[in-house]
């Protein structure tokens, strides 16, 4: 019963984080997301997630970011960053450090810490899981956007 409920957790946390590996749009490299925001002149949706042990995280991926109503905003309006804090896998070490210090510059307390930030990586605005789904939360991020 224990390697079942093992497994089944493992399976439950790797599942959480394919939202954000299997979309080319999400950046894990945040220079990299800060240059191409420069270069299309759009705002960094930057996403702190604990994805496979937080559960309003997970939510916010099920109920938002997953959604087609978020994607086809996200293509045309943002670019995408995660810095994703699991538990249940290591991410590179480069990764693992460049999130740390983002977590620690932005003053990330909680998970998941949404922020909209310019192509410089100056902060726009502040927000995280909210209820309604993604119809609602592109409107929100919208409102955000013309701050």
């Amino acid at each position: 019963m224990k390697k079942i409920m093992i497994f089944a957790l493992a399976v439950m946390g790797l599942s959480t984080c394919m939202v954000y590996a299997g979309l080319d749009e999400w950046q894990t490299n945040f220079e990299q997301a800060k240059k191409i925001a420069l270069e299309k002149k759009q705002p960094i949706m930057a996403v702190f997630s604990g994805s496979d042990w937080c559960a309003w995280c997970m939510k916010l991926e099920k109920e938002v970011l997953a959604k087609d109503e978020f994607k086809n905003y996200a293509k045309t309006s943002l670019v995408l960053f995660v810095a994703d804090f699991p538990s249940s896998h290591k991410l590179k070490e480069e990764v693992t450090k460049q999130n740390q210090e983002l977590a620690e510059k932005y003053g990330v307390k909680g998970f998941p810490t949404v922020l909209i930030l310019s192509g410089d990586g100056k902060v726009l605005a502040k927000t995280g899981y909210r209820p309604g789904g993604a119809e609602k939360y592109v409107e929100h991020l919208k409102d955000l956007i013309k701050g």
